[in-house]
């Protein structure tokens, strides 16, 4: 009987699970040291590698014959828990199995000694899925198991787990898997297979995939149904996405304008029953690497494109400004939410790209205040004319004034903020784990965080960045909640969120300011 290739090809030891090293790593030295937690909470995005390691886990706990860590494989103990025939590894879908009864069994069976085994080890897999009430019940026996008994609880939602279970359980957040890796298992998979799988073809399917290696392989797996020689061409009409040259048509169309032109590719996508929702996918994706290409183009790595597709992307960065692309991306992202409700997707789909080629322009930034600047020129004369000798007041500290709430802050918030001092912050160790997070969840946005550090204290985060374009993001009210939301799935407490721009001011407004402290100091009346 045919075996689908992700089961075939799941990790049977930790040393095969893939882009997981800082998890892996930690659960091998702990069963080496026979350190091994009473129970544990794996979450993260689905095909991660969640239930793969816990199967893993529970084998290596009751393996006969461990090996660095790792189960043996060969003992009766791990062939019957890979047959699914061990009474003592039970895994449980709290999709399914939610209510406080399902719960109650399991408390009920918890009691009892394994029949095999060392432990009874007992998988819980989407365990936000449970009811409040069983949560409740679960807390019960977790709060004090016993000693033969270990949980293994996996989530995709760890926001929708209460506190009180994740207090009690070793926590592992398992990472996107990176495209490169992807690839590199896919190439391998395919050698295994006797199946020809172009590199391009590869890398389509992992940027497809978003990071899960099941997706991936599920993918590959329908493609070799069409055919045993995968191309580009073959991995597009199996996932039902555009391709890249109708997808670069319809930027080049939008870029020019051109509303025939982008109407016209529609149609053909349509006609080859293409998927509208996934179209907008792409093309929010394509052109978050223009807008990532125009505002930071000294860190490219941040763009998630296959090498041949760079060019193109940059000379679309060139030929639109950084205001246009944000317009959008705005249209693109809210037509990609109506699409999910509307029916006739074609006409949602052909609404927005005819918005985004119909001629209107953003607003132009405001023409620079000729009477500003000329008073600033005046100032910068006076000062130069200024006597260096004789007295001078004492020198006042320049005013560097606190870092601007979002406008959403509530007047309470901002006084509070106002009261903190230096000494009452702390550096947020996890900000790097929180960047990982918010590229997830706003991929968009996270771009402008590069290099950026954080630091915490008063209930506040307080976010140092040398790009003043994410303080204008942070104003987006949408934009700051989801900030928010990454930073409590990574640290398990929400911060109420300020942001300050580390780099040299450079406006003229900012200008202005400076040239009025060194007046100030010179003691220069300023008319």
């Amino acid at each position: 009987m045919y075996k689908a290739l992700y089961r075939k090809y799941r990790p049977m030891t930790f040393d095969d699970v893939v882009s997981q090293h800082h998890i892996t790593t930690t659960l091998r030295n702990q069963l080496i040291n026979n350190k091994t937690a009473h129970a544990y909470l794996f979450t993260g995005s689905r095909g991660t590698g969640k239930t793969t390691c816990a199967r893993i886990l529970a084998k290596s706990l009751n393996c006969l014959d461990p090996r660095d860590g790792n189960p043996c494989l060969e003992c009766e103990i791990c062939r019957d828990a890979d047959d699914g025939a061990l009474a003592d590894i039970i895994e449980i879908d709290a999709a399914s199995n939610n209510g406080v009864d399902d719960v109650r069994d399991l408390r009920d069976g918890a009691v009892y000694t394994a029949e095999r085994c060392k432990y009874k080890i007992y998988i819980i897999d989407e365990v936000h899925m449970l009811t409040r009430e069983a949560f409740n019940a679960l807390l019960k026996i977790m709060e004090e198991p016993p000693p033969h008994v270990k949980f293994i609880l996996a989530t995709t939602e760890i926001h929708k787990v209460p506190p009180t279970i994740l207090s009690r359980c070793q926590r592992f957040d398992f990472r996107r898997i990176l495209p490169a890796d992807i690839k590199d298992r896919l190439m391998q998979v395919a050698e295994k297979e006797n199946i020809s799988l172009e590199p391009e073809a590869a890398e389509l399917i992992a940027k497809t995939a978003d990071g899960g290696m099941r997706d991936a392989l599920s993918l590959l797996d329908q493609c070799i149904a069409f055919s045993e020689n995968v191309t580009v061409d073959i991995v597009s009409g199996a996932a039902g996405i555009a391709g890249r040259e109708p997808v670069y048509d319809i930027l080049d169309a939008v870029a020019d304008r051109d509303a025939a032109k982008a109407a016209g590719v529609i149609d053909m996508l349509y006609g080859m029953s293409k998927d509208m929702q996934k179209l907008c996918d792409e093309l929010i994706a394509r052109f978050r690497d223009v807008m990532l290409a125009k505002a930071v183009p000294e860190n490219l790595g941040l763009l998630v494109c296959m090498p041949s597709e760079l060019e193109r992307i940059k000379a679309l960065a060139e030929r639109l400004s950084l205001e246009e692309i944000m317009s959008i991306l705005d249209v693109l992202q809210t037509s990609n939410e109506r699409l999910a409700r509307v029916s006739a997707k074609r006409v949602e789909m052909e609404m927005c790209l005819l918005k985004l080629c119909s001629g209107s322009q953003p607003k132009q930034a405001a023409a620079p205040d000729t009477e500003l600047l000329s008073r600033i020129d005046s100032l910068e004369q006076r000062i130069a004319a200024a006597p260096q000798g004789g007295y001078a007041p004492p020198r006042q500290p320049a005013y560097n004034p606190p870092p601007a709430p979002p406008a959403y802050a509530s007047k309470q918030e901002n006084s509070d903020f106002t009261k903190l001092k230096a000494e009452d912050f702390t550096d947020e160790d996890r900000w790097q784990d929180i960047l990982e997070k918010f590229a997830v969840i706003c991929p968009s946005v996270n771009g402008a965080l590069t290099g950026s550090y954080a630091k915490k204290g008063g209930g506040f985060m307080l976010i140092f960045t040398e790009n003043s374009f994410f303080m204008q993001l942070l104003k987006n009210k949408e934009n700051a909640a989801k900030l928010q939301e990454a930073i409590r799935q990574v640290t398990g407490e929400t911060y109420k969120i300020r942001a300050k721009c580390t780099a040299p001011a450079a406006d003229s407004g900012d200008k202005l300011q400076s040239i009025l402290n060194k007046a100030q100091e010179g003691n220069i009346p300023i008319n």
